[in-house]
């Protein structure tokens, strides 16, 4: 993409959105063993953590040139990056163009299509079972296709990352305080690079768990169909090899959807499936890994409840006909073919 002079009613008019964003609030769960705080980026304007990434992509390619009046946004998305680009693109009167597939549940599906004049969907599988490489194949001939436009490329646009690392860590570290553990669900990478950086620089000691699914390639394990998207991949992001991650632990699917329900029924949280395979991890690791006495040499020596903060990146009424409904999950649960479970990987 050639630069070109930047637009200053677009800069202006980025600037007032800007200024309108207040950040999104830090609550505390009980537990018996950690000190839990759960950042609730559902909170965020089209409720999900990529709000974070959408509005620092479109707002540093105005800055450069790289989007102007007349320009076309085109990005592929499962849902939550779509709903945010949508959203932020009519706010500044900007085509968007969003790629879906399947996965992308009929909500969400029904918003892009009021905010957006065009929506594309894909219905090939690619060679891993999933859709990605499908919905990435069909960005590059709309890019050919349009006149003016613009990929945000969310799995390695470098701004996905610093919107993290300004917003979503800066406030998580100024809510929360010191912090022990980490864990953060990995989709497009942008997340964990981004925040692991920023709390990693302010809490050296910290332990960053990347949470994964299970099916997804992004940490090596064997391809698998997927159907709860927001997490996961079949293909390796660039921007997760920026990240600073100590462990990795890999969800199931039926394990993700338990701990959705556990969120509901124990705290009131209704959140989305990223989020439940998050929790599950939180859970799983602790119940392997008893606290007893702090690791030797963090940063709150003597502490016997570690501090642990998670990332809820979704709300959950976008997963009302999925993960809460008792009949698919039935459904998930007779096609799953190994026992839920969750493991943990070490990290070089």
């Amino acid at each position: 993409m050639l630069h070109g002079r930047a637009d200053k009613s677009l800069i202006e008019r980025v600037k007032q959105i800007r200024r309108g964003l207040t950040g999104t609030p830090l609550i505390s769960l009980a537990d018996e063993q950690c000190d839990i705080v759960v950042k609730l980026e559902f909170c965020n304007p089209t409720g999900s953590s990529k709000d974070r990434s959408a509005l620092w992509i479109l707002e540093q390619a105005i800055g450069r040139g790289e989007i102007a009046h007349g320009t076309t946004v085109v990005e592929s998305s499962s849902g939550n990056f779509a709903l945010a680009l949508a959203y932020y693109c009519r706010m500044l009167g900007i085509s968007f163009v969003p790629v879906i597939d399947p996965n992308c549940n009929e909500a969400t599906e029904a918003q892009l299509r009021l905010l957006c004049e065009r929506v594309e969907k894909v219905a090939i599988r690619d060679v891993t079972g999933s859709y990605l490489k499908s919905r990435l194949s069909r960005v590059q001939e709309l890019l050919v296709e349009l006149d003016s436009a613009y990929w945000p490329n969310q799995y390695a646009n470098p701004d996905a990352r610093d919107a993290h690392y300004r917003f979503t860590a800066g406030e998580l570290i100024a809510q929360a305080g010191p912090l022990d553990y980490l864990f953060v669900g990995v989709g497009t990478g942008g997340t964990i690079a981004g925040l692991s950086h920023r709390i990693k620089e302010t809490y050296p000691g910290c332990v960053v768990v990347a949470v994964d699914a299970e099916g997804s390639v992004i940490f090596g394990g064997p391809p698998k169909k997927r159907r709860i998207p927001g997490i996961g991949s079949s293909i390796v992001p660039p921007l997760c090899d920026q990240a600073l991650i100590d462990q990795v632990e890999i969800v199931s699917e039926v394990r993700a959807v338990e701990a959705c329900g556990t969120l509901a029924t124990a705290y009131g949280l209704y959140a989305g499936g990223s989020t439940g395979s998050t929790y599950a991890a939180v859970q799983d690791h602790f119940a392997r890994h008893r606290p007893g006495a702090h690791r030797p040499g963090a940063h709150r020596p003597g502490a016997h409840r570690p501090r642990v903060a998670f990332v809820a990146a979704d709300r959950g009424h976008a997963y009302a006909q999925t993960v809460y409904d008792p009949t698919w999950v039935q459904q998930l649960r007779a096609e799953a073919a190994q026992p839920a479970r969750v493991e943990t990987l070490a990290v070089n």
